[in-house]
């Protein structure tokens, strides 16, 4: 897995930038709370600061007992869609952990 971006948290939201090799987002991406209309619904959308939506997350919990975002990036100009957790590290900071499959 692949460190690909830190953000920080905001009462409920987070803020931050996404780079791979081939994607520099270097405008500010938000990850904000989502008003989920059914139970699968994401938790969150993932904007771009020009208020491109640009993926989605949703609240998990890991096997070690903790709480993590399960993220997708899409968009028409990626090569595929990026599968990603956010975490919180010891240091209070998030970052964002490519993973090449989306299985939870």
């Amino acid at each position: 897995m692949a460190h690909i971006g830190t953000f920080t948290a905001q009462n409920d939201s987070y803020t931050g930038t996404v780079r791979t090799l081939t994607l520099n987002v270097k405008v500010k991406v938000k990850i904000v709370p989502s008003d989920k209309a059914s139970e699968n619904a994401p938790d969150y959308r993932i904007v771009a600061s020009n208020s491109l939506e640009i993926g989605a997350a949703w609240r998990k919990v890991s096997r070690a007992d903790r709480p993590y975002l399960s993220c997708t990036l899409d968009d028409p100009s990626f090569p595929a869609t990026i599968y990603a957790r956010l975490v919180e590290g010891e240091d209070g900071s998030h970052s964002l952990i490519w993973s090449r499959s989306k299985g939870d």
